[in-house]
């Protein structure tokens, strides 16, 4: 869309320029609409829990905006020569649940015939104008929390691949299909300078959005990073998935990794994710409420870093 010409439109509070993760339309002075879609391909086998995890997903943007997911679309490319429709009902019931459990009503939808499937949802949340968080909202000073353990991408490659355990999947199934909606809450009571969510562009990737956008560097400390089970394993053994590698390269002119991070911590940083956890700006004198924030919600409490005033290196991993 870079191609296009800039939105001029005085009603759009974030357009497609800024790498936010959704758009934001103002209806009213008390009112703005947030507006995403995110589809993709299976990446487990369970058709219910696929449609689980799309739906946890799309949804997360509007979290990752400071809204409230309201209502949404069905979005379906179907190859009905190659499955019978009771995996496309159990895949739209997998993202009705899950709809349901995040408070947001899917009125409808659209589908196509389609030589590879694919689901996912376009959601309509409802936010405060003056109450967006945006990837640009980080301060020199904050210190940064993860509400997701990383490592899917290398996970699910290695269940493509037939390699894993009955424990991976069900590990797996469980943090994506986590919805984001606890963790957002949190930011809005403690008060987050910024966030972002954790999906295709990795970890890194999504914190360079974030800098970046906020003019600021990003110290990471490794240690401190959740990882899922069996993660480091899975990478040590080879099962890197290509948009992995890609995330690495991209990232690199901008990314300073300690000596003593190897190639697999280095391609865990970068993992491709799937309905990943929030990284959240908050000013560091409200990090003990944040944390308290998080653990009253149930939500994973891990601080992996700070943000400084902009350098050389817009991200460092100690």
């Amino acid at each position: 869309m870079e191609k296009l010409p800039p939105i001029q439109d005085p009603r759009v509070l974030v357009g497609y320029n800024t790498a936010d993760d959704a758009g934001v339309v103002r209806l009213t002075d008390e009112i703005a609409l947030v507006q995403t879609v995110d589809f993709f391909t299976p990446i487990v086998d369970d058709p219910y829990c696929y449609g689980q995890i799309a739906a946890a997903n799309a949804l997360s943007d509007v979290y990752a905006m400071g809204g409230n997911p309201y209502c949404a679309l069905n979005i379906v490319g179907f190859p009905k020569d190659l499955f019978p429709m009771e995996v496309l009902a159990a895949i739209l019931a997998g993202g009705r649940d899950k709809a349901d459990e995040a408070g947001v009503v899917i009125v409808g939808g659209h589908t196509i015939s389609d030589a590879e499937l694919k689901y996912g949802l376009a959601v309509t949340g409802l936010v405060h104008p003056n109450k967006i968080l945006f990837n640009a909202g980080a301060r020199p000073g904050d210190v940064l929390f993860l509400t997701k353990p990383i490592g899917s991408g290398t996970i699910t490659t290695q269940l493509k691949a037939g390699k894993g355990s009955v424990e991976m999947i069900r590990n797996a199934c469980e943090v994506m299909g986590q919805l984001n909606k606890a963790a957002a809450e949190a930011c809005r009571q403690v008060g987050a300078h910024g966030c972002t969510d954790i999906t295709g562009f990795g970890l890194l990737g999504h914190a360079l959005e974030l800098a970046q956008a906020s003019g600021v560097s990003l110290v990471l400390h490794f240690d401190d990073i959740p990882l899922l089970p069996e993660a480091m394993n899975s990478v040590r053994q080879g099962f890197v998935p290509g948009g992995t590698r890609a995330n690495r390269l991209h990232v690199a002119p901008d990314v300073v990794y300690d000596a003593r991070l190897g190639d697999a911590e280095q391609f865990l940083l970068n993992d491709a994710q799937t309905s990943g956890g929030l990284l959240i700006s908050v000013s560091e004198k409200k990090k003990a409420e944040m944390e308290q924030a998080l653990l009253e919600r149930g939500v994973l409490v891990a601080c992996i870093g700070e943000v400084e005033d902009r350098r050389q290196a817009v991200i460092q991993v100690r």
